[in-house]
């Protein structure tokens, strides 16, 4: 489900300001209404803060854009990073570095930061239910390929989880840990300097056993 950001529900306004200042926050003002305007056509009918499966299928045929792709989920997680700041704009907290454009375009990410905020979201994203925890391989293999593409490792890491039998699901912890796993530069190529008494999940270890057999095998 996509939470809708609104003009409304922040109520963020300034209240002293320069005449350029005010005519800038009431150019921004007009062109939040206009996404909210947009957004409005998608809502769930018993809650106008968020938009459900049928929305966002609707969204993304008006949009001509696939409902699996990663353009839908940067919007879905834009959403949320955008109704944050506008929570936390009096506290003064840093903005967030990201360029939302409505159409058929897709959301920047311009940090690691905000690359690892995504990727967390992404997980929590394909949570069907309150209570779920894990997700089921086939999801995971799709949404890793779909958020880290070529990465080194990623193709490696999606064909263990796809031959091995003993996981049938990833939880959160698998799926931050796989993340630090491919930004970790110390690790060689061939995880000959892999360390298993780095607090790695049980999952990771045993993807690096399969992995270093699967090179002998090769030499």
């Amino acid at each position: 489900m996509m939470r809708r950001s609104s003009t409304r529900r922040t109520g963020v306004l300034p209240s002293t300001a320069t005449v350029s200042t005010r005519s800038g926050n009431k150019a921004a003002l007009r062109e939040l209404e206009k996404i909210d305007t947009f957004f409005s056509q998608y809502v769930e009918k018993f809650d106008e803060t968020s938009i459900g499966p049928d929305g966002i299928e609707a969204l993304c045929e008006d949009l001509a854009v696939s409902p699996t792709g990663i353009r839908v989920l940067l919007l879905a997680w834009n959403e949320g990073n955008v109704s944050r700041q506008c929570g936390q704009a009096e506290e003064g907290n840093k903005r967030c570095e990201v360029c939302r454009i409505l159409g058929p375009h897709i959301i920047l990410v311009s940090s690691q930061y905000l690359f690892k905020d995504f990727y967390l979201f992404a997980f929590q994203y394909c949570l069907t239910e309150p209570c779920r925890k894990t997700l089921d391989l086939e999801s995971s293999c799709q949404m890793l390929e779909l958020v880290l593409g070529p990465r080194a490792r990623v193709p490696s890491f999606l064909q263990f989880l796809q031959e091995q039998t003993e996981y049938k699901a990833m939880n959160m912890d698998q799926w931050t840990a796989f993340l630090r796993f491919c930004e970790e530069l110390e690790i060689k190529p061939d995880l000959s300097n892999y360390d298993e008494s780095q607090a790695w999940p049980l999952l990771l270890d045993n993807y690096v056993e399969w992995a270093r057999k699967c090179t002998m095998i090769s030499l």
